[in-house]
């Protein structure tokens, strides 16, 4: 049966694996824009496209890099919250 204590844990377990998923790919990108920031602001270049270029490629390669272990995390939180539907109804 669905509990409240139970319903909370499967919240707080998917909002903690998608919160990790994000922070694997927006943290390399932060740093690499502040990196970035720090580089502009040394040599007063004002460059849009040097600030958004770097954070796509760390992005994209932070998809590549990681992208094997986030479809397999998030499939196994699907997997396991469909296995665990049937017992939770009835």
């Amino acid at each position: 049966m669905l509990t409240p204590e139970y319903a909370a844990a499967l919240i707080a377990n998917a909002i903690y694996i998608a919160g990790l998923i994000v922070c694997i790919l927006v943290v390399p990108s932060l740093l690499g824009g502040l990196i970035v920031s720090i580089f502009q602001a040394a040599t007063q270049i004002n460059e849009q496209m040097l600030s958004f270029l770097p954070r796509l490629l760390i992005t994209l390669g932070m998809l590549l890099f990681a992208g094997h272990w986030i479809l397999r995390t998030l499939s196994e939180l699907f997997i396991e919250t469909f296995q665990q539907a049937g017992h939770l109804v009835g």
